[in-house]
């Protein structure tokens, strides 16, 4: 016993470090396996202890001086993993896994953990890493690997393992079973975020970070579309999608994904996401034509998201090949003729009439929004004040597509003149308002009011006199879920969207991070600039 207790002694003023950044004390792993005799002063001093990590278990195994092992098991770590001392320090109000996951000191994005107790990024747990250095200076002791969402306790680096901190891993990485995605548009519940905030699910603002509102208001519909928002809320939809070496792209799905699972995630921290990462991601993959510090037109971002994110799915020219065509895809028949000139006499308008070039063409094209071009104000005011602010409703705009109407473009080379027809209407119709013309001095905002009712919309007279067209849309009626409106100027004004949470039925205004309940009658009194059109179903459940 004495000779036990001498080696004991020796080895506690020595510390040996070991693989796998672990440093353990043999005295604690030689007292914890129970040893108290049969060894020499001789053996124990040349004992060699080596760990073997595997499926996160740890044991030890103690050589002799004549090679002979015996395992020890690890039982300190297990009790300081389970019983870790500072899980009381955890300050859950100023984690925020929103931002870009950089550490915050090399800006590397490489082996992240993020410190629970002030929020901020380091890189590495190792002995002289950041995560290291701050855990020592501050007395911060709990980390979370960003990637594999483990917990470790530094300097003494621990794996910690408690079922407590499951939500941090949740908020981190919300996850959906399929029952919960297809129980999302008959939710009624409303969740109380940490800091008491009452919030819905899937109804929450969006920070501005300098002139993103212009983003803002794209994602917060997008979101809202059920089946591009079921598919999103599922990782494996779109995580094993194989792409070519260094496409950027799929950054682009990824990020979307991310974000529209903290939208709708039902456990939030905050009653408010930034999309800070997401618009990284719309930087990068647009070359930067779209910037987080300048606004830019709604509509130019939808047009290249739908477009890029279908790219990013691997899809194709067809209309299968991706959810968003799935989703918002339509197409329409073309005629298209061009206009003679003034100055020519009837036979030789005749003659040009017989040649290829004046004949009237028809070609079919695919779209993902219509646009409806909004009649110029009047110039002079109108005596009767109700008639100051001009209004058109919108089946007048429709009949742009009704087959009849010609409308003339102007080119460099030629004016012609084109009529449209639709030859399918998609279950998601997207309706741009055209209220910006830009002129040769500066660009001008229409701001006529377009009256439309928020239900019942039927399109169907928009579709070609065909049977089989016919056949093919046994409904045409569609119901407004998303507006989204400009106020102000163009290049001064801000944008704000109305969303309908069909759980309640109730509608929504949100700009940026101010989210209120709106009555349905002041969504038509708006300037209204983008909107999305449901199909009815006879169930309208989310595919």
């Amino acid at each position: 016993q004495r000779r036990v207790h001498g080696a004991l002694k020796y080895w506690q003023t020595q510390r040996l470090r070991i693989s796998h950044y672990c440093t353990i004390g043999l005295p604690q792993c030689l007292s914890s396996a129970g040893y108290s005799c049969g060894c020499t002063i001789t053996a124990l001093r040349k004992a060699i202890v080596t760990v073997h990590i595997m499926k996160r278990t740890v044991d030890f195994s103690v050589s002799d001086s004549n090679g002979v092992e015996t395992e020890v098991p690890s039982k300190l770590l297990d009790r300081r993993s389970r019983e870790c001392p500072y899980l009381d320090t955890i300050n859950r109000s100023v984690l925020d896994f929103d931002f870009e996951k950089l550490c915050s000191v090399s800006l590397s994005n490489l082996n992240v953990y993020a410190c629970i107790i002030c929020g901020k990024y380091f890189q590495g747990k190792r002995s002289g890493t950041h995560a290291y250095t701050h855990s020592v200076q501050l007395l911060h002791h709990v980390f979370i690997n960003l990637d594999t969402q483990r917990f470790y306790c530094l300097p003494d680096n621990y794996e910690v393992i408690d079922s407590c901190l499951d939500d941090i891993k949740y908020v981190l990485n919300p996850t959906y079973s399929r029952r919960h995605i297809l129980s999302l548009d008959s939710n009624t519940k409303s969740s109380r975020a940490f800091d008491g905030t009452i919030y819905l699910p899937g109804v929450v603002g969006l920070n501005n970070i300098k002139a993103n509102d212009y983003f803002n208001v794209v994602m917060q519909c997008l979101s809202l579309i059920p089946p591009l928002r079921n598919y999103f809320l599922e990782p494996s939809n779109y995580n094993r999608l194989k792409s070519k070496p260094g496409e950027q792209l799929r950054l682009l799905s990824q990020r979307f994904g991310e974000a529209v699972r903290k939208i709708w995630n039902p456990n939030n921290f905050k009653a408010h996401v930034s999309p800070h990462e997401m618009l990284q991601a719309v930087v990068l993959c647009s070359e930067k034509r779209f910037q987080i510090t300048q606004q830019a037109d709604p509509i130019d971002l939808l047009s290249w998201f739908l477009n890029s994110l279908h790219l990013s799915l691997n899809g194709k020219r067809s209309r299968d090949s991706s959810v968003v065509y799935r989703t918002f895809q339509g197409s329409l028949r073309c005629w298209s003729q061009k206009i003679l000139p003034v100055e020519l006499d009837d036979s030789q308008k005749r003659r040009l009439l017989a040649t290829e070039a004046y004949r009237e063409t028809v070609t079919e094209s695919s779209f993902l929004y219509l646009t409806m071009d909004i009649p110029p104000p009047p110039l002079f005011k109108a005596e009767i004040e109700e008639n100051i602010i001009p209004q058109v409703p919108l089946y007048a705009l429709c009949s742009k597509f009704d087959g009849v109407t010609n409308k003339e473009y102007k080119t460099f080379k030629d004016n012609s003149t084109k009529r449209y027809q639709l030859t399918h209407l998609p279950p998601y119709l997207i309706i741009y308002l055209k209220r910006f013309i830009k002129n040769n001095f500066f660009v001008e905002k229409n701001n006529t009011i377009v009256n439309f009712p928020i239900k019942g919309v039927d399109f169907g007279e928009l579709l070609v006199a065909d049977e089989d067209v016919r056949k093919a849309h046994p409904n045409t009626t569609y119901d407004l879920v998303a507006n989204i409106v400009h106020d102000g100027e163009f290049a001064k004004g801000t944008y704000r969207c109305h969303i309908l949470h069909k759980g309640t039925g109730k509608w929504f205004e949100v700009q940026d991070l101010h989210v209120q309940e709106v009555l349905p009658q002041m969504i038509t009194l708006s300037e209204s600039y983008i909107q999305f059109w449901e199909l009815q179903t006879e169930t309208n459940t989310p595919s």
